[in-house]
């Protein structure tokens, strides 16, 4: 009885979890169909999974790897898609790493908010490592945070995208996550039109789609999800396991 009473307790919730964001996505006119990165047979869903599990570093794949001689998933991860991309660190640096994340990802928002400013102190700042953040979003609150971030302009980008996880109970967990992004993204200058605006751009869905198309061509299968140098880790990770990562590429050079 008690595993019954427990699985429906999880049924409901699912199911108003569900609706909350066909709601968010109906009210936001996003377009639910595009909303569909994940292809071949990666089982994943935008609306049945939320918490699995940042320009030049195209081009320093792409040289480390032949044209010719790149399978599928090296050359979507060599190629971001149609937005510009959202890096950090020096175009030189001899490691580049890649991170697909999504913005209710529980694993996503703790390397963000724990790991993240260790790893920038460390590689990132010290011109060791280039970063580079890539849209992976797996529910229509996800691309809609995304896309408000892009919206904000490239020079706000970070800081929007810092304030979403840091306020995610205001937003992704809120009874009106439209009501609270219209909230949030006053301080970055957006009235409830340009809000709305914004959620009501094809163009920005679609390329926001891309990206996480591309990234689950090279692989990715939830968030985070990280490539150093081309070489596939994935969830969250402190700033030691994380250097168990970096390290060995760094002393190959």
């Amino acid at each position: 009885m008690a595993r019954a009473a427990e699985g429906l307790s999880l049924a409901a919730n699912f199911t108003g979890c569900r609706q909350r964001l066909l709601d968010f996505a109906a009210r936001a006119r996003l377009n639910l169909r595009a909303l569909r990165p994940h292809t071949g047979t990666t089982s994943m869903t935008l609306l049945a999974r939320r918490s699995l599990l940042l320009l030049p570093a195209a081009a320093v794949l792409a040289q480390a790897v032949p044209a010719a001689a790149q399978t599928p998933a090296e050359k979507a991860l060599a190629e971001s898609g149609p937005l510009p991309e959202n890096s950090f660190g020096s175009a030189s640096a001899p490691v580049t790493v890649i991170e697909y994340a999504s913005l209710t990802c529980h694993r996503c928002r703790d390397f963000h908010l724990k790991t993240w400013p260790a790893v920038k102190q460390k590689y990132v700042d010290t011109g060791k490592v280039q970063f580079v953040f890539r849209e992976f979003p797996l529910n229509a609150l996800d691309a809609g945070g995304f896309m408000l971030a892009r919206c904000a302009g490239e020079k706000r980008w970070h800081a929007v995208v810092d304030m979403l996880y840091r306020t995610d109970d205001a937003w992704a967990h809120a009874p009106d996550p439209l009501e609270g992004l219209r909230s949030l993204m006053r301080q970055f200058g957006m009235g409830a039109e340009q809000v709305n605006a914004c959620l009501s751009d094809q163009a920005m869905l679609d390329g926001v789609n891309a990206v996480a198309r591309r990234g689950a061509v090279a692989g990715v299968t939830g968030t985070p999800t990280f490539f150093i140098n081309g070489a596939k880790a994935s969830g969250m990770m402190t700033i030691d396991e994380f250097s168990t990562l970096i390290d060995p590429h760094l002393a190959a050079r």
